[in-house]
């Protein structure tokens, strides 16, 4: 309990001290006019108010993320704690802070620009290519698991649960930003809160508050992996996640002032890793330990369970709420993201509701396509290519920081920790280099080690690399 309540004030003493001192880094203009007063359309550039724009935020940024991840982290024990508090104040905080700000200074533009403006136009190309695929794999995937979990509630047809969901994100990612995800967005994201803060009373009342296990200096193996890499994977959203970078150029476009970019950006990424924290904790101690949660079954059924026995009917209602509703509004960011993204790369005058349904309609049959392959296959990609884009946008944080004489290395470490994961994990993964390197090296602990280092050997350069780039402009 005492590791909890630990890491439950660290997240707030981030926001409080160190997210100030990101502020200050970054140089706030109060001054500035923002992109919703300079370039205002009434369809993405909308003014809005603060307490809206950071609902939608952190909306945008979670969804179930910070559920079903802290799930599978919690699989590692209390070392899940670690990474969710020191990840998300000194990574994902920062992270989508300098992004959405970046943004904001640049008149909302999209991750994709803000790479190519700070590491080079090869880079821009790439992220574009990227981040296009990262956000097409997170709308089908936030396609296909609530469309599965309807289908097992009902029994009917999946088809008819995906048509729906369809129709939903077509008419989100096309409408003004105001008009769907400005209504409804706010209240799931107040829905969040209300089942965190239900399961925290529920662990309370039970007595289960007493039983959260303390960190230990141990390195446990899950199903034969340890914690180096795949914990930093496992757990994205509520700790460091790159889709967020696609997500804050949207609120850069609707906040009214600089000074808001505090509470907006890093505000709903603490309290996305007090959501991820809450459902780590309970995930377990429910079910009397690691070994009981691993025999629980698939995250989804998790949540179920937790929320059934700690909150009665009235979780189940909020369970409902948070693994079918709440992928469903990552999901239509995304697509509204990717048609942004697209937007901004081919110069595309979104004001003609012709040219937002020419950039739609082929995203959607691409979409439809990808929904026949196996969900886990896509969830696997998804994950590494999420973590690999939240390095490359912390580096081209820490560029934009360096040209304006700020202290970078506020983003250039997390950007070489996270180079330092990317690359284990793609060595050492079944999806990656995996089977290779363990066939070669004899056993997955070496394969592991050999990951490590290379991870470092590639960040090492990527900073020499940065260094001698920003030198010669």
């Amino acid at each position: 309990m005492i590791t909890f309540i630990l890491s439950l004030v660290a997240l707030f003493l981030g926001f409080f001290v160190y997210g100030k001192i990101i502020e200050k880094i970054f140089k706030i203009d109060e001054n500035r006019e923002v992109p919703a007063v300079k370039k205002a359309d009434g369809l993405d550039y909308v003014l809005m108010p603060t307490w809206k724009a950071f609902l939608i935020q952190f909306l945008n940024i979670a969804g179930t993320g910070p559920i079903f991840g802290a799930i599978a982290g919690a699989m590692w024990g209390p070392n899940a704690f670690l990474w969710i508090v020191f990840g998300c104040i000194f990574g994902g905080a920062v992270h989508d802070f300098l992004i959405g700000m970046m943004s904001l200074r640049s008149d909302g533009a999209s991750v994709s620009v803000l790479v190519g403006s700070n590491l080079g136009e090869g880079m821009r190309k790439l992220i574009i290519g990227f981040s296009a695929i990262l956000l097409l794999l997170v709308g089908v995937v936030f396609v296909s698991s609530p469309a599965d979990l309807l289908v097992d509630l009902t029994g009917q047809n999946r088809w008819i649960f995906v048509a729906i969901i369809m129709i939903y994100y077509i008419i989100a990612t096309v409408l003004p930003i105001d008009k769907v995800i400005g209504k409804i967005y706010p209240i799931f994201g107040i829905a969040l809160f209300i089942m965190a803060i239900g399961i925290v009373g529920g662990m309370i009342t039970t007595g289960l508050i007493k039983e959260i296990p303390e960190f230990s200096f141990t390195n446990p193996h899950v199903q034969g992996k340890s914690i180096f890499p795949y914990l930093f994977i496992s757990i994205a959203c509520g700790a460091i996640s790159g889709f967020h970078a696609t997500q804050s150029p949207m609120m850069a476009r609707c906040i009214k002032n600089e000074r808001e970019g505090h509470r907006v950006f890093y505000g709903a990424m603490i309290s996305e890793g007090i959501i991820a924290l809450i459902w780590a904790t309970a995930s377990m101690t429910f079910f009397g330990g690691l070994e009981g949660l691993s025999e629980a079954g698939a995250a989804a059924v998790v949540v179920n369970k937790i929320s059934e026995g700690l909150m009665g009917s009235v979780g189940m209602v909020l369970a409902v709420l948070g693994v079918i509703a709440c992928p469903i509004t990552s999901g239509d960011t995304a697509f509204r993201s990717l048609r942004l993204t697209i937007a901004d790369t081919f110069n595309i005058d979104q004001s003609k509701p012709v040219n937002r349904y020419k950039i739609i309609i082929p995203i959607f049959v691409i979409a439809i396509a990808l929904l026949f392959i196996d969900f886990n296959i896509i969830w696997r990609y998804f994950s590494w290519s999420n973590q690999t884009l939240a390095c490359i946008a912390l580096w081209a944080a820490a560029a934009f920081l360096k040209k304006q004489n700020s202290n970078y290395f506020v983003a250039i470490i997390p950007a070489m920790f996270m180079t330092v994961v990317v690359t284990c994990y793609i060595l050492v993964a079944p999806e990656g280099f995996g089977a290779i390197m363990t066939s070669v090296l004899g056993n997955i602990k070496t394969a592991e080690l050999v990951g490590i280092v290379v991870g470092i050997a590639v960040a090492a350069s990527a900073y020499i690399m940065f260094n001698k780039k920003i030198i010669k402009e």
